[in-house]
């Protein structure tokens, strides 16, 4: 069976995407596991290589037909869009954050047309992609409004936690405003239906976390749980879901981490990714979930403070390439499976 096709998209140039790129595709195993590709800039990749010492070779390419897929050569489908002269690692751009959106919209249309199997995204820059005036709030939203996706998610990976949000990158505010039956449902029923797409995991038992400390003590501290969230799961269970709670946050991942569940539906963005962080910063994956194309990611962001100082760790970035190669290896035996 041939290995998946992997697209890498560069991320924000001044940023450490570039570095941990070069490092990763640095290790030979890589290469045993997919076949890669990076979607970004040539002259940046030169620079990163530079900057990091590794002795490899660059293929340009404009077509993935082109990519060589040999370990010491980085094939890189190559946008021109960097200006070096106006690159400044480490800041804010809008050069930059317009780039790095280019080449994750390149990627999703390569993926959903079957030139690859699976992309893996370093590091954008919000607010640089602001600057540049596009929209978004994540690289989540970005895949998730091209592939016309109703109901997807950020999933966050540590070992066997699993983690799925209700609300993302939104102010506090407003995510508690958006705690509805409904959106809850469509997250538990979002995580079942992953678990099962993605990881083979049928019927999964689903943690779902209270909003309010002690689950609103029975409307003392909050209704959410009464009005929202225990509806929504009453209604998950009829539909035949093994969803669990509402549990209060501070107890829902310490039962997750001794895997009583096989993932957990949190409700905004911190509530997620504070205990997550704390168990396994620097080792954790992202995959989003609910879209049609396979995507995975770092939890960390482009880290400017280190940017091109060869500082940074690429072990998490290789992590996420390989669960893109793991889940491209699925998709393809599933596609060969509809052929036959």
């Amino acid at each position: 069976m041939s290995k998946p096709k992997i697209g890498i998209t560069m991320g924000d140039a001044a940023g450490i995407g570039p570095e941990i790129i070069v490092k990763t595709l640095n290790e030979k195993k890589v290469y045993k596991w997919c076949s890669p590709i990076v979607l970004g800039d040539v002259k940046v990749i030169q620079i990163a290589l530079m900057s990091t010492g590794l002795n490899l070779k660059i293929h340009p390419v404009k077509e993935i037909s082109k990519a060589q897929f040999e370990y010491g050569t980085i094939d890189v489908f190559d946008f021109n869009n960097i200006d070096i002269h106006r690159l400044k690692m480490g800041r804010i751009s809008e050069m930059c954050g317009k780039a790095a959106v280019v080449y994750t919209e390149r990627a999703v249309k390569m993926a959903m047309n079957k030139q690859i199997h699976a992309m893996v995204s370093a590091p954008l820059n919000k607010e640089s992609m602001r600057k540049a005036g596009y929209h978004y709030s994540s690289q989540t939203n970005i895949i998730g409004e091209l592939t016309s996706s109703k109901n997807y998610s950020l999933m966050s990976i540590f070992n066997h936690l699993r983690v799925l949000t209700v609300t993302s990158h939104i102010p506090l505010r407003k995510a508690c405003e958006l705690i509805t039956k409904k959106k809850v449902l469509d997250t538990i029923i979002l995580a079942n239906s992953s678990m099962e797409t993605l990881f083979g995991v049928t019927k999964p038992k689903i943690g779902i976390s209270a909003l309010n400390p002690h689950a609103g003590e029975g409307g003392i501290f909050g209704k959410e749980e009464m009005e929202e969230i225990t509806p929504a799961i009453k209604k998950a269970n009829s539909l035949g879901i093994k969803a669990i709670g509402p549990i209060p946050a501070d107890t829902v991942f310490v039962k997750a981490k001794r895997e009583e569940f096989d993932i957990v539906v949190a409700l905004y963005h911190d509530q997620a990714f504070i205990p997550v962080k704390v168990l396994g910063f620097g080792k954790i994956v992202t995959v989003v979930a609910g879209v049609p194309v396979i995507r995975t990611s770092v939890a960390h962001g482009t880290a400017f403070d280190i940017a091109g100082k060869n500082l940074a760790d690429h072990r998490n970035f290789l992590q996420a390439v390989k669960l893109a190669a793991d889940l491209g290896e699925k998709f393809i035996k599933k596609d060969n499976r509809r052929r036959t």
